[in-house]
C-alpha cells in the first residue's frame, strides 16, 4: 500500500518513526505532544530542550526513547487563524519537512497524526486534504510506507467518507449499468460486450457517466450511418493517428515536461520513452490510464487516447468506475487511484 488511514494511537506505532506536532519552543504542549512526550518518557523532552525552538513549518528529529519507533519527528505547524493568512501553505510545508527529515533518516515507515487539526483550530476537511495531497506528491519519487494515524473518532469517519462516497458512486453507477443490460436478450447482451470491448472512441466523444442508461441508448441509436466504403484500400487512408500520435500532440498542447509526466504516471523513464519513440506502439489499457493521469485529462480526452489503443472506460467495470471518479473530481494521484482500488479490493493500476 502506498499509505495508509487508520484509527489507532500514534504512540503505539512500530515504524522508523513518528511524526510528533510539536510545540514551537522546547516544553510539553496538548494533545498529540502530551501524549507522545507520557510514552516515550523523560528523556525525550531532555533532548527536545538540546534542539530548542523550531520554526513553523520546520521539524527536527530526535530518538524515540521507550517509544517502540525509533525517531521522533518534532513538526511545528500553523494555528489556524481564518484560511487568509497562509495556514495552508505552511501546514503543507511542515509535512514536507517532516518527509525530507525522515527521508535523510532512510526511515522505511513514518506515521503521522492529522497535524494542525486538534487544538490548532485547522478545520478537519482542509488539514486531511493537506495531508494527503503532501503524501501523495511525496510517493511519486520516494518509498516509503506511511501512515496517517487518526485518533479522533469525527475525524477518522471524515477520512472514510472519502471512499464512502466512492462506492457510493461506483453502486450506483454499476447497478444501473448492469439493470439495464438485464433488459435485453443474451444476445444482445453479447453484442453489447463486445461491443465495448472493441470500439474506438471517435474524435468528438462526449462521454456523460451522471446520464441515465435510457439516454445513451437514444443517444446511441441517434448515431449517423456510414455509407459502404468503395474499396479497402480507400477505408485504410482514412486512419486517424495512432496512440502514440495522439500522445505526442497532447504533450505538445499541455506543455508538460516529459519527466513531470511519467512521475505523475508511476511509469519508468524506459518505459516512457519506448512509447513515444514507437509509431505504432500498442499500451495496455493500464499505461493508457496512466499516461491520461500524467497528463491530467479530463473525461472526454481520456476516453480519447484510451480509444486511439482500442480501450474504453466503462460504467460495467467497477475498476474503471474508480478511475472516473476521481478524473471527474480532477484528483489526478496514482497513489490515491490504487489506494481506493485496494479499499474496494480490486487490481491496482500499477504493481
Amino acid at each position: 500500500m502506498p499509505f495508509e488511514i487508520l484509527r489507532n494511537d500514534i504512540t503505539k506505532m512500530k515504524v522508523d518513526a513518528i511524526v510528533n506536532t510539536a510545540n514551537p519552543s522546547p516544553v510539553i504542549g496538548a494533545g498529540t505532544d502530551t501524549a507522545v512526550h507520557a510514552a516515550a518518557g523523560p528523556k525525550l523532552l531532555a533532548a527536545r530542550q538540546k534542539i530548542g525552538a523550531i520554526a513553523p513549518g520546520s521539524s527536527a528529529a530526535t530518538k524515540a526513547y521507550d517509544l517502540p519507533a525509533k525517531y521522533v519527528l518534532h513538526t511545528v505547524s500553523p494555528a489556524w487563524r481564518d484560511g487568509a493568512h497562509g495556514e495552508l501553505a505552511l501546514l503543507r510545508r511542515a509535512y514536507d519537512a517532516a518527509l525530507e527529515l525522515a527521508g535523510k533518516l532512510k526511515c522505511r515507515s513514518v506515521a503521522f497524526p492529522l497535524m494542525a487539526a486538534g487544538s490548532y483550530g485547522f478545520p478537519k476537511d482542509q488539514a486531511l486534504s493537506v495531508a494527503i495531497s503532501a503524501f501523495t506528491d511525496y510517493l511519486l519519487t520516494h518509498e516509503m510506507q506511511i501512515y496517517l494515524v487518526i485518533f479522533n473518532g469525527e475525524a477518522f469517519k471524515l477520512a472514510g467518507a472519502l471512499f464512502d462516497d466512492l462506492k457510493s458512486y461506483i453502486d450506483d453507477s454499476y447497478e444501473a449499468a448492469h439493470t439495464a443490460a438485464g433488459t435485453n436478450s443474451d444476445s444482445a447482451r453479447r453484442r453489447r460486450a463486445f461491443w465495448m470491448q472493441n470500439q474506438t472512441a471517435p474524435e468528438s466523444f462526449t462521454y456523460d457517466v451522471s446520464a441515465a442508461p435510457a439516454a445513451q441508448s437514444e443517444a446511441a441509436a441517434s448515431r449517423p450511418s456510414y455509407a459502404a466504403p468503395d474499396s479497402l484500400k480507400d477505408y485504410l487512408g482514412q486512419r486517424e493517428s495512432t496512440f502514440t500520435e495522439y500522445l505526442l500532440d497532447l504533450l505538445q498542447e499541455k506543455g508538460e515536461k516529459d519527466a513531470t509526466v511519467y512521475h505523475r504516471a508511476q511509469m519508468s523513464r524506459q518505459l516512457f520513452n519506448k512509447i513515444i519513440n514507437k509509431r505504432d506502439y500498442q499500451p495496455t489499457k493500464n499505461t493508457a490510464i496512466q499516461l491520461a493521469i500524467g497528463l491530467r485529462l479530463d473525461l472526454n480526452q481520456t476516453q480519447k487516447l484510451l480509444g486511439k489503443a482500442g480501450f474504453a472506460l466503462t460504467r460495467s467495470s467497477k475498476s474503471d468506475l474508480v478511475v472516473q471518479y476521481f478524473i471527474q473530481r480532477g484528483e489526478y494521484s496514482i497513489v490515491t487511484i490504487n489506494t481506493a482500488l485496494y479499499d474496494c479490493d480490486l487490481p491496482l493500476l500499477t504493481k
